[in-house]
């Protein structure tokens, strides 16, 4: 699929690349870090131009995470049908609603990037969470502004070898998102732990 998408960038260049970026901020399966790569890779080959790539990659990301809030915050029918068949879905949202009644603006800005997966569930339990939509925008575009800079410029800095840096993100992004769920899950058990030795 990758190699799917690497053709389509190679064909429509921002306009592939603003879409990934905005409808992976909503839950569709698409290997969005996977074009960014391929987006900065481009751009040091001299087809496309680099801040053209990340300015539409950041604002496509934006504004794909203030879909998912604000479809959360209205909730409704749409959101239940999302959840209520399929039971993946309904578990990781679970755990995006207890990151954001955990941790709020923070969660959504380690969502962004450090658990990227979780991400656009944490925009749905933002919005049904009625989370400050100016303390989600901010913690939201900080996190981004690390998510999409990131992926564009490794992809800049190592574009010749752009197969085996895409395994390798793959490999390592998994790795990574379950390391910061671990921690959050420890963090989280921790003060469990030590308000119940308070009480």
């Amino acid at each position: 699929m990758t190699d799917l998408f690497f053709g389509l960038v190679a064909s429509w260049g921002l306009i592939i690349i603003g879409a990934s970026a905005y409808f992976s901020c909503l839950a569709i399966p698409v290997p969005t870090f996977a074009v960014m790569l391929a987006g900065g890779a481009f751009a040091a080959a001299g087809d496309l131009v680099l801040w053209q790539v990340i300015t539409v990659a950041y604002a496509a990301a934006i504004a794909g995470d203030q879909t998912g809030f604000h479809l959360g915050r209205m909730g409704g029918r749409w959101l239940d049908q999302q959840l209520e068949t399929r039971p993946n879905r309904a578990a990781l949202f679970a755990r995006a609603s207890q990151v954001v009644d955990r941790w709020g603006g923070i969660g959504v800005f380690f969502s962004t990037w450090a658990a990227a997966p979780l991400g656009p569930w944490v925009n749905f339990a933002a919005g049904a969470a009625r989370l400050n939509s100016w303390r989600f925008t901010f913690w939201d575009a900080a996190g981004e502004a690390i998510w999409v800079t990131g992926y564009v410029a490794l992809g800049y800095a190592f574009g010749s070898r752009l197969d085996a840096l895409t395994s390798l993100m793959a490999d390592w992004g998994g790795l990574i998102t379950a390391l910061c769920l671990t921690i959050v899950a420890g963090l989280a058990l921790l003060h469990h732990h030590r308000s119940n030795r308070q009480q």
